[in-house]
């Protein structure tokens, strides 16, 4: 497999817990998407295995709120520690930016500056062109720089 598995399940960890927002619950979808992923073999021979790999974990999570039906958020803002207090004030500016933006929006902010993925990958995942990946990405910093302002924080 040409995928590294450890890389690549630390970031779909991430994308899931972005999702529902509870530990526990984003490990337990991640493991389900790697077991749904290996058990899938046909498709893997076909190329487009990171693009797989995210749609199991995206649809792991629609599962997960479909059979539980509760939209409960949880502030993690707590885990900060001592150290990080000095980055609190910028972490809370940027995730409140972040939460202005759609969902959408967020899951390609996601992808692309947490996860490292490249512009290809995204585009594959989302079925889009890489030049309309490239519009979206500039309409999302715009977004993103406009909010900031409005919290005084970016020039």
């Amino acid at each position: 497999m040409s995928l590294e598995l450890k890389e690549q399940y630390e970031k779909v960890y991430a994308f899931c817990y972005f999702k529902v927002h509870n530990v526990l619950v984003a490990e337990d979808i991640t493991q389900e998407t790697f077991l749904k992923y290996f058990e899938t073999t046909q498709y893997l021979e076909k190329g487009k295995k990171l693009a797989f790999l995210y749609t199991i974990a995206r649809n792991c999570c629609i599962d997960y709120f479909r059979k539980n039906k509760h939209t409960e958020i949880l502030d993690d803002l707590s885990e900060l520690t001592v150290e990080q207090s000095e980055d609190s004030i910028t972490v809370i500016a940027v995730r409140s930016a972040v939460s202005k933006l759609s969902s959408k929006e967020q899951e390609i902010v996601l992808l692309r500056y947490t996860n490292e993925l490249g512009i290809g990958e995204i585009a594959e995942y989302l079925d889009i062109s890489r030049f309309a990946l490239y519009r979206k990405l500039n309409e999302i910093k715009r977004k993103l720089k406009q909010n900031l302002r409005k919290e005084d924080f970016y020039g």
